[in-house]
């Protein structure tokens, strides 16, 4: 487990919690109910409990079995095309604003989960590796200037995607939206822990090659501008996640396509926040 400081969603001794991070401890924040549509961390980003830690409980790291930082967002967002580079790979032009499309809270998985591909799924899979933002704050129609204001923090994501389903419906919904086709993780790292989200290394492995390497300093349309642009036509909401988009490397665009088979690890490292790892079997 990647012990990074940050925000963290937990099972510990039986439960699930919320936890921050920090020093090798973490300090016990909230509890999340048993509801099947609960999510402690959107609750306390709602409530304010994520920023009372004196007096509260705290643990070893170790104790804790790392979880999806955030487990039943109102949205999932992601913004394809956005690096140059990747579009040209993908023989299409670069879009003029951002290109938005959505996933649903059943693709996301933690760092380190095993991701269960149906067999009719898993003819063309590709990984995508992505810097993702975590709202902390209601956004609406907000200038770009303030869009930074409502960021709680990053995660590594891979936005894992069947080709032959993406390409073959016209649109990408069925493509992109399998059960664990959004891992994301470690932790969530606050936005002042990150300096410049547009100076971060993204690296990509597929198993032991690195297939992606860039920087967000290449995106088209940065953090700030996704989300000003996206606020002007749904309303951001605490705990909603945004994929900021995938770098050149992907497995369908080289030659000979590169793609997730059976029993494969991708493993996505963002600089300064972290790297989420999941295996990939076909059933």
């Amino acid at each position: 487990m990647t012990a990074t400081a940050g925000l963290a969603r937990a099972r510990l001794r039986g439960e699930v919690v919320l936890v921050r991070i920090s020093q090798g401890q973490a300090t016990v924040l909230a509890t999340e109910s048993d509801h099947p549509a609960a999510d402690v961390l959107r609750e306390a980003l709602h409530t304010g409990a994520w920023r009372e830690d004196r007096d509260k409980a705290k643990v070893p790291v170790e104790d804790l079995e790392l979880l999806a930082p955030v487990a039943n967002p109102s949205k999932i967002l992601c913004v394809g095309l956005n690096y140059l580079d990747h579009a040209d790979e993908s023989g299409v032009q670069a879009p003029a604003k951002p290109l938005l499309f959505a996933k649903f809270p059943n693709t996301l998985r933690a760092d380190g989960a095993v991701v269960e591909v149906r067999s009719d799924l898993a003819g063309e899979l590709d990984y995508e590796g992505e810097l993702a933002v975590v709202i902390g704050s209601r956004a609406d129609n907000v200038d770009l200037d303030e869009a930074l204001d409502h960021v709680l923090g990053y995660v590594a994501a891979n936005d894992l995607s069947a080709r032959d389903a993406q390409f073959s419906d016209g649109q990408w919904l069925r493509g992109k939206s399998a059960n664990g086709f959004c891992p994301v993780g470690p932790v969530v790292v606050l936005a002042e822990d990150v300096e410049d989200p547009q100076a971060l290394r993204i690296v990509t492995r597929l198993n032991d090659q690195v297939v992606q390497d860039c920087s967000t300093g290449e995106m088209i349309f940065s953090v700030a501008e996704i989300i000003s642009y996206a606020s002007r036509y749904m309303t951001l909401e605490p705990g909603d996640l945004i994929l900021t988009g995938t770098p050149p490397g992907v497995g369908f665009a080289r030659k000979p396509p590169l793609l997730v088979r059976d029993g494969d690890v991708v493993t996505v490292t963002v600089e300064g926040v972290g790297s989420v790892a999941n295996q990939v079997l076909v059933k």
